[in-house]
């Protein structure tokens, strides 16, 4: 495929439903609602379910959440035949007046800024899904968490898998690691069939680490080799899969590390990208023998391999910076080594 030409074939792309996908919400009953759908992955994601069950044809109601303080948001997810309902999550009260559905798609999260700002951070992260719980507790919930939760691993290891202990590393991650635990406590305690996503990383052509070290080549800035490994995923898959986990939900939760089978070496993927860009490249600091790293053959296994690999993804990714195409403005900050964020 070649590299989407503007923002509306990008969105267009992230929200194409896999075969997959369709037979996975043909089988699945009852509405749609997307908590916190105005972050990085929501619109697309809602779109997503809502062509999906358009090309399955299932008539269901999809319902997207948000504070949307952007109410261009809402009138864009309107236009694709999403349901918006503005509400604070945060507010007990308005969340118990959300509509009653099968199958929630919880999306709301704090990273950015959590340093300095940890108690909204454990608000948001942990205590908000008590809430959301004891709310939906009729429902399925497919649950984002992070593969931060695991901490740093060897390299040579290949990656965390879903039954390693957790080794959380800085508030963000042990914060993450409650959510989790708030959702497997429910799920056991309430009966609600839960799948908990451990996404690491998902990157599309605005945002993701393949966007951050081409953005810094482009810019003759230096590359981090801190963190000298990393995984990421094209964000259509990383769509779709969540999507099909609501499928595979269970009591206690089914895990999944979401994100790409390969462990990519940020040295050799800088490289890549500078000679796809026609700049040099140059590196500060140095490699160390462990890395934020996640394990992908279950995913593999139940999914199949992504439709679009790491390779294709940098040379739309090196493309699309090139030719001034926008971002959102939010670093990764994957090179990150303390947990602060």
């Amino acid at each position: 495929m070649t590299t989407p030409a503007t923002l509306a074939e990008l969105e267009d792309r992230l929200s194409e439903p896999a075969p997959g996908v369709i037979a996975a919400l043909r089988e699945l009953p009852g509405d749609f609602l997307f908590l916190g759908v105005a972050g990085k992955m929501g619109p697309t994601l809602a779109r997503m379910a809502r062509r999906a069950s358009d090309a399955a044809g299932t008539r269901r109601r999809v319902l997207g959440v948000s504070r949307f303080s952007d109410a261009a948001q809402a009138a864009h997810l309107n236009a694709h035949g999403i349901e918006t309902i503005r509400c604070d999550l945060m507010d007990e009260e308005a969340v118990a007046q959300l509509p009653d559905v099968e199958n929630v798609v919880y999306c709301a999260a704090m990273k950015f800024g959590s340093t300095g700002n940890e108690s909204l951070t454990w608000a948001m992260n942990t205590w908000l899904p008590s809430v959301v719980c004891r709310k939906f507790r009729r429902s399925r919930i497919a649950a984002f968490s992070t593969g931060n939760i695991y901490g740093l691993v060897p390299v040579s290891s290949g990656g965390s898998v879903e039954t390693d202990s957790p080794q959380p590393l800085g508030e963000y991650a042990m914060s993450c690691l409650g959510r989790e635990r708030m959702f497997e406590h429910f799920s056991r305690t309430l009966g609600i069939p839960t799948a908990l996503i451990r996404l690491n990383y998902a990157c599309e052509l605005r945002y993701g680490v393949l966007v951050d070290l081409a953005r810094k080549i482009w810019a003759g800035q230096p590359v981090d080799l801190g963190m000298g490994w990393f995984n990421c995923l094209w964000q259509g898959d990383a769509n779709a899969h969540t999507l099909q986990t609501l499928a595979l939900t269970a009591t206690p939760p089914f895990v999944l590390n979401l994100t790409g089978p390969e462990l990519l070496r940020v040295r050799d993927v800088a490289g890549e990208l500078a000679r796809r860009m026609s700049r040099p490249v140059t590196f500060t600091g140095a490699e160390s023998s462990s890395a934020l790293l996640n394990n992908a053959a279950r995913c593999l296994g139940r999914f199949g391999p992504p439709r679009v690999s790491a390779q294709e993804l940098l040379g739309w990714v090196a493309e699309w910076v090139m030719r001034g195409g926008p971002d959102l403005g939010k670093p990764t900050h994957f090179e990150s080594r303390d947990g602060r964020f």
